[in-house]
């Protein structure tokens, strides 16, 4: 018996759905239930979804998906696919990322492919188009360039007949493919009339599906998939559901726009990092990545620009986003270039998206147009393991309020950042040490690093100063179970009139002993300044 699962076309932008347009799918094919209009775009007749029924006269359901129903022609195979499922899109270039000779990749890809579309994601693929003229040209090998095939399955097939095949551990990784058109299929291995298929039991073959007839759908080795497509589209139906047996990813959402605006603590529109002056003037959003190390998925989507019908479709902003390790303790926005984590690709498409494996700390993505000055609306997601706390920074530095005559006001800002230490009290198995940096009430601790005496920490933090003359301690110490083990530390002044940056000082004991009571040394870099949007 065949289950069919209906899912409402989710709007990214209010959290709802239209009950109006729905996706279904039946087994792992997926189908929209929108009417001819829509499907007359050609990335809606892409073989992604099969065409319903004519809708009834003066339906609006396509023009209000796209604006009008002119902003339907055309249009990009990404953005049908989240405007259909509410998921994110992940673009794969084959031919940058050499899938088809690099075999561990082409393997790690196809497991990618396989989990996506087991958990009811759509996934398409395409060759280039490098000219008018080659658009919808048909190659030798039975393809045609510019048209967006959909993967309609993907599995590990077993070889052999019999009993033999149970017993024996080959297996090929093979993706069945649809073209829009309804017909014209691969001729090469594996298509519908190879002598391939005679390494295929009978029974194998039936269960996958297998046809030998023009319509439109045949099977591919995924080696061939790589070496004759050039691009792959994977979208992601992202679980959140607490109650689900798959992994179950945190979302993290939130809106966000590129304004314009003279003064440039108030300006949300500085371009990409190309534009140095002006870069750190955009929207700045700060998460952090719990676990020792996390995959994180972000996506950037802007709103479309208003589609009119005497205009047509508007033109979507090159736009992308460049992510920075920062200070465990940063609540400010940044205004100085910090390590690069990640960065994706900026594209005039209405969104980009990125997967990245990342260790433990905090994190700002900075998403920009590509030139300054351009205004738009987006939306982001961030996709993590646990929570990640993700919010925006509005602040360049702390507030000044009612308290601030009392309390007194930040004069300083310091970042320190302990790099490692070496020579540490030793133990048997090594020392188990972390690190803590203290100033004025506020701390940032360094996870544990096992079982040496020449730990690496990369810890940073941020510090904003009220007391001038209290120096900045950093303190090493080994856990232990019961009770941690005090190994040192050392006292910086973090004057701005330093001009050195980087120190190595001896750990001290403490009280009153001397410096060089304690075994080891520590690495620190301090920048200090009195001014608070220096860091």
């Amino acid at each position: 018996m065949t289950h069919s699962i209906t899912r409402a076309l989710q709007d990214p932008w209010s959290g709802g759905s239209d009950p109006r347009t729905s996706v279904r799918t039946l087994g792992s094919s997926w189908m929209a239930l929108v009417p001819m209009t829509c499907t007359r775009a050609r990335w809606a007749t892409a073989g992604l979804w099969q065409p319903a029924p004519p809708s009834p006269p003066g339906s609006r359901c396509g023009r209000r998906l796209a604006g009008c129903y002119q902003a339907l022609d055309g249009g990009n195979t990404a953005d049908a696919l989240v405007d259909f499922t509410g998921g994110v899109s992940e673009p794969i270039d084959l031919t940058e990322g050499n899938f088809a000779s690099d075999e561990a990749k082409r393997n790690q890809l196809f497991e990618r492919v396989l989990k996506v579309h087991s958990r009811g994601g759509l996934i398409s693929a395409s060759i280039k188009v490098v000219t008018a003229a080659d658009m919808e040209v048909r190659l030798a090998c039975g393809l045609v360039k510019g048209h967006a095939y959909a993967i309609t399955d993907v599995r590990k097939v077993r070889l052999g007949h019999g009993l033999l095949a149970f017993f024996k551990s080959e297996k090929l990784d093979m993706i069945r493919l649809r073209n829009p058109w309804g017909e014209r299929e691969w001729n090469g291995p594996w298509s519908d009339t190879s002598e391939e298929w005679q390494k295929v039991s009978k029974g194998e073959r039936e269960k996958m599906g297998v046809t030998v007839q023009d319509d439109g759908e045949f099977w591919m080795t995924f080696e061939d998939v790589c070496r004759y497509f050039t691009d792959i589209i994977k979208c992601r139906l992202m679980n959140t559901s607490y109650l689900s047996i798959h992994k179950t990813w945190e979302e993290a959402r939130l809106h966000g726009a590129w304004t314009r605006h003279e003064d440039p603590q108030h300006n949300r529109s500085g371009g990409c990092i190309n534009h140095k002056d002006t870069f750190f003037q955009n929207p700045q959003y700060i998460f952090d990545v719990k676990k020792p190390e996390d995959e994180v998925l972000i996506c950037i989507q802007q709103r479309p620009q208003q589609s009119t019908r005497q205009q047509g479709k508007g033109e979507n902003l090159a736009i992308g986003f460049d992510i920075y390790k920062v200070e465990e303790n940063r609540q400010y926005r940044m205004h100085r270039l910090q390590p690069r984590a990640a960065s994706s690709i900026y594209i005039n498409s209405r969104s980009v998206f990125l997967r990245t494996d990342q260790p433990q700390g905090r994190y700002v993505i900075i998403p920009t147009t590509f030139e300054p000055g351009c205004t738009g609306e987006f939306l982001l997601r961030v996709f993590t393991d646990v929570p990640s706390s993700c919010r925006e920074l509005r602040l360049d530095e702390p507030p000044r309020t009612c308290w601030s005559s009392l309390c007194g006001y930040p004069q300083l800002v310091t970042q320190v950042q302990v790099l490692g230490a070496a020579g540490l009290k030793d133990s048997p198995t090594g020392a188990n040490s972390y690190v803590i940096i203290k100033c004025e009430g506020d701390s940032v601790r360094s996870t544990v690093q096992k079982g040496t005496s020449a730990p690496e920490y990369d810890l940073k933090g941020i510090f904003y100063r009220k007391k001038l003359g209290q120096p900045i301690t950093v303190q090493i110490w080994n856990y232990r179970v019961l009770k941690d083990e005090f190994l040192g530390q050392v006292h910086l002044q973090a004057n701005p009139d330093d001009l050195q940056a980087l120190h190595t000082l001896h750990l001290q004991a403490r009280g009153r002993r001397q410096l060089s009571d304690l075994p080891g040394t520590v690495a620190v870099h301090v920048l200090s300044s009195s001014t608070l949007t220096a860091v």
